[in-house]
């Protein structure tokens, strides 16, 4: 059986997949295009999932599974793999330490004025009067609670933080003080100290936050996104922010990435960049590769699909 990965991972987690799995042919390429010469003899495709096509799709005439060792999947051509009936696993979970834990990096640096502190020293200035917040009592409001929601929301709680979290059902998860459906968000952000998006990107989510969201929240309040950079028009969040709707925001996610160096958001004094690396962790491609080998075992012993982890439903898009 031969399996495709379109990158490479370490010498030493190669050499471990082929001692778990001697009988599998694993072909490692820095790029899709160079694997080309065996793509239609491929069962099963390791991808981040930014580099497949259509094409690749039609050409790869045995895929049976492809492994996305990411959770976004909005680059994927899921029509076609829906077309082909092809089961598409995830990385799904594996992101929610390093995420909770740039959540709360972002959350303190506001609260405590991290940013004017850095200021202050750089200009040799000692101001004992300088003001800061403390979160314990504070109102989060997290939009989309799976794995990485209700890690934040635990962490949220040690804080000493009301938690309100939002999904699609309404449904009561683990670490929050209430939940609340999505559809009724417009109506719940006045509460909210914190506001942070976990949003995948899917057809229900591209610009789900509107103008009147931003006019909804206080004053006093922060925006983070570290979901994707699709659910809020940018030039409607430049509009928030000039008009002084909330107090800051910080982004992890674009539209397009990397950000243009001439792109607005570089210049606005309430807005924090970061390049989408909320994720980012020297554990990030060992859980991945836990997660497929563990996959692979159900997959060579035929086992039914609710045995997977984290299988995609190509409907939905996550």
């Amino acid at each position: 059986m031969n399996i495709i990965f379109t990158f490479k991972p370490p010498i030493e987690m190669q050499k471990e997949l082929q001692q778990s799995f001697p009988d599998i042919r694993f072909h490692y390429f820095n790029q899709i295009e160079e694997g080309q010469s065996i793509w239609g003899e491929a069962e099963v495709i390791v991808t981040f999932g930014e580099d497949l096509t259509p094409q690749h799709i039609n050409n790869a005439h045995h895929l049976k599974w492809i492994m996305v060792v990411s959770a976004g999947l909005e680059k994927m051509p899921l029509d076609s793999i829906q077309e082909q009936q092809i089961m598409v696993t995830n990385a799904r979970g594996i992101h929610k330490k390093p995420m909770a834990e740039f959540t709360f990096a972002y959350i303190l640096h506001h609260a405590k004025g991290i940013h004017n502190l850095s200021l202050l020293q750089n200009q040799r200035v000692w101001n004992h009067t300088l003001k800061t917040q403390e979160i314990n009592e504070q109102c989060i409001m997290i939009v989309g609670t799976g794995a990485i929601g209700q890690e934040i929301a635990r962490i949220s709680q040690a804080f000493g933080m009301k938690v309100i979290g939002v999904n699609r059902s309404g449904k009561m998860v683990d670490h929050v003080d209430e939940v609340i459906q999505l559809d009724s968000l417009k109506e719940a952000l006045p509460e909210a100290d914190y506001i942070v998006s976990i949003l995948p990107s899917t057809k229900e989510t591209v610009h789900i936050y509107q103008y009147e969201h931003f006019q909804k929240m206080k004053e006093s309040a922060v925006f983070i996104n570290i979901g994707r950079g699709d659910v809020v028009e940018e030039s409607v969040l430049i509009d928030a922010l000039l008009n002084q709707e909330i107090a800051h925001a910080y982004l992890d996610v674009f539209k397009k990435e990397p950000l243009p160096a001439d792109h607005p958001f570089w210049n606005m004094k309430n807005l924090t960049i970061t390049p989408h690396l909320s994720s980012h962790s020297e554990h990030y491609l060992p859980r991945a590769m836990a997660i497929f080998k563990e996959n692979l075992s159900s997959y060579l012993q035929k086992e039914e699909k609710q045995q997977y982890i984290n299988v995609v439903d190509i409907e939905k898009g996550y």
